[in-house]
């Protein structure tokens, strides 16, 4: 009886046990009373009644990410190519996730096939592998209002590849390497272009410079011989001022001599000297001047006097 007693605390104490559930961050508990939906249980301590109560499913509220396998589509080009897909969602309410769909997964990957294939049919192929944002924004829109039901939020969907057919691929890697070289070309043709153009002006430039240098220096050359010719006239000047100080020089002395006819005949002399230019062999001297030599000689005298 003893014995007996004991199994019975045992498993009495055993029960009370399981009737106590500990909820853990970022979790949630679904509990059914006699098969109907009770309660949520958050995070925290909770008890169930044994045997009418039971936690019917255990919820991650973390967010998730599933990764389909990829899915054939045809473009609006009627090409066809394989996409693949991951979705990133959220359970927002337990209740629904656990009675709003049977397989929410499988629900989700289903959806997200028909929705991608309605999408790209719209696009042409060319418009699909350069629309990805605008496809994943699309996609992220349908899909989170048609999984509101099932307490899932859809935070956003991504095209992992795009997979058109080798055909497709072996036209675009050709596409690709003419357009590699058209621009190869044209970056050759401006290079050409732009150093031609440098050259050009390098010898525009040069040109230039060496006419400036030109004119530089023929204005140097002017402005020496300007200076020359200026200096030459200063002296031609200088040495005829002198002259003419020295002609009015003996002239005042000749007249302080008392001298004035024999001025006027040295004058004389002297337009006779310059009319014969130093070419003349003969002078005629006129009778009225034949006394010259009596006169010089006078005034000889008087300067030795003086």
């Amino acid at each position: 009886m003893g014995f007996l007693g004991l199994i019975l605390v045992v498993i009495l104490v055993a029960l009370l046990l399981s009737c106590v559930k500990v909820v853990q961050q970022a979790q949630a508990q679904v509990v059914e009373r006699l098969g109907a939906y009770q309660a949520t249980w958050g995070v925290g301590l909770h008890f169930k009644i044994p045997i009418i109560e039971r936690v019917a499913k255990r919820v991650d509220l973390k967010e998730q990410v599933v990764d389909f396998a990829p899915q054939p589509v045809i473009t609006k080009d009627n090409v066809t190519m394989r996409i693949d897909t991951v979705v990133f969602y959220q359970i927002t309410d337990p209740k629904l996730f656990c009675y709003g769909v049977a397989n929410p997964i499988m629900a989700i990957e289903n959806l997200t096939a028909t929705t991608l294939r309605n999408i790209i049919g719209d696009l042409e192929l060319d418009q699909t592998l350069t629309s990805r944002e605008t496809i994943n924004t699309k996609m992220r829109a349908s899909l989170d209002v048609a999984t509101d039901p099932w307490g899932i939020k859809v935070n956003r969907v991504e095209l992992k590849n795009i997979i058109p057919p080798a055909a497709i691929q072996d036209a675009m890697e050709k596409q690709m390497k003419a357009e590699r070289e058209r621009r190869e070309a044209i970056l050759r043709a401006e290079g050409e272009k732009k150093s031609t153009i440098l050259v050009a002006e390098g010898n525009k430039q040069s040109v230039i410079l060496e006419a400036e240098a030109e004119k530089q220096s023929a204005i140097l050359r002017a402005e020496a011989e300007k200076e020359r010719k200026i200096r030459e006239a200063e002296g031609q000047a200088e040495a005829i001022l002198k002259v003419q100080q020295a002609n009015a020089d003996g002239i005042r002395f000749l007249k302080e001599a008392g001298a004035d006819q024999a001025v006027l005949t040295i004058k004389s002399l002297e337009a006779f000297e310059k009319a014969a230019d130093g070419k003349a062999t003969k002078i005629i001297i006129p009778s009225e001047l034949q006394g010259i030599a009596g006169l010089v000689k006078s005034v000889a005298e008087v300067a030795k006097e003086e």
